[in-house]
């Protein structure tokens, strides 16, 4: 199978530029897998895991939302934010887990509870980035 071009952008940088075999995003719609030939499509991304695989190897980076091209053999990424595993503070992002699980589970009227759901899958997903790098790391449940 041939590759097709991958662009992971943000409003700061370009993350990734490059040939990839496939590409996992996580859109509105669930996960969605993109290959060589895909069709044309246009998705919102929401907070996850973008996983592409290039020669074989497995690569991933924390997004937080943005928007997904796919025309031809390329698929462009504009990310709110998206950073690779090397980037991310562990311990900063499990502080971020804990505390929006708090938030959640507050019975305080003044906690906005969309924006702790937002916080938690952020902190989520960059926990699961993060500990890609050491794999016998437990990743937090959802829910």
């Amino acid at each position: 199978m041939s590759p097709f071009r991958l662009e992971v952008v943000t409003a700061e940088r370009e993350l990734y530029s490059g040939d990839v075999d496939q590409l996992i995003a996580p859109s509105r719609q669930g996960q969605v897998t993109i290959l060589p030939n895909h069709a044309p499509l246009l998705s919102q991304l929401e907070a996850g895991l973008l996983e592409y695989r290039v020669n074989g190897e497995d690569q991933a980076l924390a997004v937080t939302g943005g928007f997904m091209e796919v025309m031809g053999n390329r698929t462009v990424i504009l990310a709110d934010s998206a950073e690779r595993a090397e980037e991310i503070d562990e311990a900063r992002a499990q502080a971020a887990f804990d505390k929006a699980e708090e938030r959640m589970a507050s019975r305080d009227t003044d906690v906005d509870f969309e924006r702790a759901v937002r916080q938690l899958a952020r902190a989520r997903t960059r926990l699961t980035v993060a500990r890609r790098r050491r794999p016998m790391a437990p990743i937090p449940p959802t829910g």
